[in-house]
């Protein structure tokens, strides 16, 4: 019945203003223009300028950025106001949110890192580990750039659980070594030498691992 959200109609009373700030300013293209409108392209809604007398109704908008503070900074030279400065949230995103001549709130955001959050997050385990070993593995993992950490993190525990299981064993750091190193990709797993090295960890040791296929 319904093909998705198409525009975000917003309310200004001067369209001139209120376009150059959207598209110079916060950088969407003006895809169609006429008498008392114009419309901007963001990426995926169309956002369409109304020109009116008066402010009845205002609307807030959220903008993924890759540099909150940055982006805040920059619209308040330009004339925005403040609403709050950039703080990171319990849902683990860093926002901030300015409002525009016309009253619209304007939320900026982007989604932390896992080496923002400040806690390592749990592992999804289903089985008994020794505490030396989820330590390690722990660690071990903190050397995955945080962007591929968690599925690193899901596929890695699966493997190890795998492995132990196998051993009818609780898991160990011999099961975590074998498993981080298998649950990589052959031709990636060079990486996995200087983790292994910094954890005191000799690579030799594990060739088996190293060639599993």
């Amino acid at each position: 019945m319904f093909h998705g959200i198409s525009h975000i109609d917003l309310q200004v009373v001067d369209l001139k203003k209120a376009r150059d700030f959207w598209s110079q300013l916060v950088g969407f293209a003006v895809s169609k223009e006429g008498e008392g409108y114009a419309e901007l392209d963001s990426g995926n809604v169309a956002i369409r300028l109304i020109e009116v007398p008066a402010i009845e109704q205002t609307a807030t908008l959220r903008l993924s950025v890759p540099d909150v503070s940055q982006a805040y900074e920059h619209l308040l030279q330009q004339g925005a106001i403040s609403r709050y400065e950039p703080m990171q949230t319990p849902d683990l995103q860093k926002i901030a949110c300015v409002t525009d001549d016309n009253g619209h709130s304007i939320i900026i955001w982007r989604a932390l890192s896992e080496d923002e959050w400040g806690f390592v997050p749990e592992l999804h385990k289903t089985g008994d580990w020794l505490p030396d070993a989820e330590q390690l593995v722990v660690n071990l993992l903190s050397h995955v750039p945080a962007f591929f950490r968690m599925l690193a993190r899901r596929k890695v525990t699966r493997v190890v659980e795998q492995l132990a299981k196998a051993d009818d064993s609780p898991v160990t750091r011999e099961h975590v070594i074998k498993g981080y190193i298998t649950a990589s990709a052959k031709v990636t797993r060079v990486r996995l030498i200087k983790p292994l090295l910094a954890e005191g960890i000799n690579p030799e040791d594990y060739q088996a691992e190293f060639d599993y296929e």
